[in-house]
């Protein structure tokens, strides 16, 4: 049998689950600063979707979590997570002092930070070298 090679060009979306839609439009609106998406189609189901840049976003789904939340890893880089990138830390760690999020720096010694959302869904932010 020969398979071809499959290639992929980029991340679409990362989906996380949400037990409160209102708390899950705070952190990502507010907190982080992301836009929300007003295409979002009329699904079954709550949720929210937010721009990260062209074509990709974080979907908030309000659905039952049928994963643990508690015993996860506080360092969220131990734990599964979705990693972003940005030109400059220093905005987003301002933001997350403010509205008191736990971070912590990335254990690797990289320009990175690592935190959760409500839900306890973790979060690596990347700054651009």
């Amino acid at each position: 049998m020969n398979l071809n090679k499959i290639i992929f060009s980029k991340i679409d979306h990362h989906s996380v689950i949400s037990a409160d839609i209102e708390k899950s439009k705070f952190f990502y609106h507010n907190v982080l600063g992301l836009e929300i998406d007003l295409e979002r189609p009329k699904l079954k189901y709550d949720g929210l979707w937010f721009k990260i840049s062209k074509g990709v976003a974080i979907h908030c789904l309000c659905l039952p979590n049928y994963d643990p939340v508690k015993g996860r890893p506080e360092h969220g880089g131990l734990d599964r997570h979705v990693a972003l990138r940005t030109h400059d830390l220093t905005p987003l760690i301002t933001r997350l002092e403010v509205y008191q999020v736990f971070y912590s720096k990335s254990k690797s010694g990289r320009a990175a930070i690592f935190f959760r959302d409500p839900d306890g869904n973790a979060i690596e932010v990347i700054e651009n070298e």
